[in-house]
């Protein structure tokens, strides 16, 4: 595989920091105590850093051996991706607080985010044969 083809995840370690420095000025600005979360935002980020790469590394693979099993390839990792997701937030699910209802809503919004940033490398990654 060439390095070229590697540049969806360059895009992909760029975006997160981005995402990262954004979240982290967002917390500090509307002072969000998030020391008592179950996970710390950092942990979120390896979370779903790490699951991200995955999915853009299979996507890249498959593209080289099916260029057509691209868009189900996505389909069956991001469902997986949501039931990893699903278990890392159990914890998390099963406590009601005020500061609860925070982290719920942070862990929603980066899932949402991450998955928005995926579809969209997935969709440049569907139009360079196009």
């Amino acid at each position: 595989m060439k390095l070229k083809n590697y540049k969806p995840l360059l895009n992909l370690a760029s975006l997160i920091v981005v995402t990262y420095v954004l979240h982290k000025i967002i917390f500090y600005t509307f002072d969000i105590e998030s020391t008592a979360f179950h996970y710390s935002i950092e942990t979120l980020y390896l979370l779903f850093s790490v699951l991200s790469l995955i999915v853009l590394v299979v996507l890249l693979k498959v593209k080289e051996q099916s260029f057509d099993n691209v868009g189900m390839s996505f389909l069956l990792s991001t469902s997986i991706k949501m039931i990893v997701c699903y278990l890392f937030l159990r914890p998390v699910l099963q406590v009601t607080s005020q500061n609860n209802s925070i982290e719920k809503k942070n862990f929603f919004a980066m899932f949402i985010l991450f998955l928005a940033i995926e579809t969209i490398l997935t969709i440049r990654i569907l139009n360079k044969n196009q």
